[in-house]
């Protein structure tokens, strides 16, 4: 249950100015590719907008995912920790696997310290076929208000109602036929942003999009349908569906201008897990979504802090989706839980916001998967280390080794010809699985 903290603490909170506590608005995209966004390199899709946001703010070119598949990533957000620490390993689709009432999110962190707290999308952090399975939907951990966030990881349809098997739960009533459900979540987060507007706020907006079924707004379809295709990127549905979402931001975003609270507003966008290959390419990347390679978990990440970043700023250094807990309190005063925050594996990024080429003494990344899944995938665990990448599966415990910086597409395993680099760089990924008792048992 969402925790309720002493008044104290809230009225101390509340005596700070909005202005001296930055809103905080997070972009997460679901499935998102690598290069899908313009700025990052597609050579069909449209995203004007986002483009747009890149340049006034940091691009990351090794942005990662926390995993390669959606729900483990957004507890990995919700929670700053990895994967096996908070237990949400898969995408959710059982009765035992949630977000856990024990853990303390950054809403519940956030709303401490006073801020309005909002999710809008995809949630898909509750378990499966259990009687009390909306207890543990967002108003359950931390946020105020919770628009369109359900058990379901897609939408039965993108357009109003809304319905199939999968239908969109928690959407006010109102709306018409044709209605696009990322122009709702918008709508109703247009409305959130203009409630709150004199005080501090923290909005999650997750888009459906671009998940399955592909579909978009017919005019933009054709749009698309009428360009030239690209050689990596072709679908117009596709194009169709993300170009919605870049129309999203765009609104937001002019939105805060509109109400002059765009200078004091943090902007984050990023994705939960690489492109699905069989709507998207992640080239130069290998493979995507459901996969062990760098096209399932490398994620486009762009943040904006006005005043702060550096416009049209490029930074190189690896990011994850648990860096995003300590940033944003740090960013936003906000102190959270001392003892979870302990158990936080996410590192504060604002020395990177202030300058890219600062170091944050981090040098290895860690990946952790014990299912099988479409894309490719079965029980593994991975280890990013400055450029290498080792790859160990847990049937055999057979090791592949990557140079991302020679080799960006995996498509040289050097695990024979370095396997002291290999033995090297497995002894820190097998200590990492056993400091987080991680199950290796599943073959």
């Amino acid at each position: 249950m969402s925790r309720v903290f002493p008044l104290f603490l809230l009225a101390g909170s509340l005596l700070s100015s909005a202005a001296e506590r930055p809103n905080v608005i997070f972009f997460m995209v679901d499935d998102l590719g690598w290069t899908d966004f313009g700025c990052y390199g597609s050579d069909f899709y449209e995203t004007p907008n986002i483009d747009k946001l890149a340049a006034s703010g940091m691009k990351f070119t090794n942005g990662y995912a926390a995993c390669t598949v959606c729900s483990p990533t957004r507890a990995s957000l919700m929670t700053g920790k990895y994967t096996p620490k908070h237990g949400v390993t898969n995408f959710i689709h059982s009765k035992t696997m949630k977000l856990k009432h024990e853990e303390i999110t950054i809403a519940e962190a956030l709303k401490e310290a006073g801020y309005r707290t909002a999710h809008v999308g995809k949630w898909h952090l509750a378990p499966r076929g259990v009687k009390d399975y909306k207890d543990y939907y967002p108003t359950h951990h931390g946020f105020d208000i919770n628009i369109g966030g359900g058990h379901w990881g897609a939408p039965g349809s993108y357009f109003h109602p809304y319905q199939g098997k999968k239908a969109v739960e928690n959407i006010p009533p109102g709306g018409k036929k044709g209605d696009f459900l990322t122009d709702r979540l918008t709508d109703e987060t247009l409305k959130i942003i203009n409630n709150w507007k004199a005080e501090p706020f923290f909005v999650h907006l997750a888009y459906y999009a671009v998940h399955t079924p592909v579909m978009g707004k017919p005019e933009l379809v054709k749009h698309f349908a009428d360009k030239a295709p690209g050689k990596v990127h072709k679908k117009p549905a596709y194009a169709a569906l993300l170009r919605s979402v870049d129309d999203s931001v765009g609104r937001i975003l002019a939105e805060l201008e509109k109400l002059g609270i765009a200078e004091n507003t943090l902007i984050i966008i990023t994705g939960d897990n690489g492109g699905l290959m069989s709507q998207t390419r992640n080239a130069p990347l290998r493979a995507g979504k459901g996969s062990v390679y760098e096209g399932g978990v490398r994620e486009p990440t762009i943040v904006r802090w006005p005043g702060v970043t550096p416009a049209g700023s490029v930074c190189d250094t690896p990011v994850i989706t648990m860096d995003f807990y300590p940033t944003i309190l740090k960013v936003t005063g906000a102190k959270g839980d001392a003892a979870h925050n302990k158990a936080v594996d996410g590192v504060d990024i604002t020395a990177l916001l202030r300058d890219p080429k600062a170091k944050l003494g981090r040098d290895n990344l860690f990946w952790y998967f014990p299912h099988k899944h479409g894309g490719g995938a079965r029980p593994y665990a991975s280890l990013r280390h400055k450029d290498m990448r080792l790859v160990k599966w847990f049937s055999d415990n057979r090791l592949e080794l990557y140079d991302l910086k020679a080799d960006i597409s995996e498509s040289k395993n050097l695990a024979k010809t370095m396997p002291e680099k290999a033995k090297e760089l497995d002894a820190i990924l097998t200590a990492w699985l056993k400091e987080t008792n991680a199950d290796t048992s599943r073959k």
